[in-house]
């Protein structure tokens, strides 16, 4: 379901050290809407609340809930670093793509 590369996995494992929050996972949930669809954002919680699915990849636990499962089938965490920035990337194939209407997009 959702699937943590290797560099993402490395970087979260890192992440998880420094702040003292090795048995914490990694929480993905709605973060709002935009003209090309849900928002996700990424946060760590050390437990998984009721209504959440819990899953893991490439050692780590993730938690999101229920409600957005459909909505991130295939959905893929990655760790970008290059002369542009570094940081987590969210690639969801099945995301909606910018529709008519939407003054931002060219």
């Amino acid at each position: 379901m959702i699937e943590i590369t290797e560099a993402a996995a490395a970087e979260l494992k890192q992440l998880l050290e420094k702040e003292k929050k090795t048995d914490h996972g990694l929480r993905v949930f709605a973060a709002g809407f935009g003209c090309s669809g849900i928002q996700y954002g990424l946060t760590l919680e050390k437990s998984p609340k009721n209504e959440d699915v819990v899953s893991e990849s490439n050692g780590i636990k993730i938690f999101f809930n229920k409600d957005i499962r459909d909505d991130i089938d295939e959905f893929k965490i990655d760790y970008i670093d290059n002369e542009y920035g570094n940081g987590f990337v969210i690639d969801n194939p099945n995301a909606a793509k910018c529709g008519s209407g939407c003054s931002s997009c060219g």
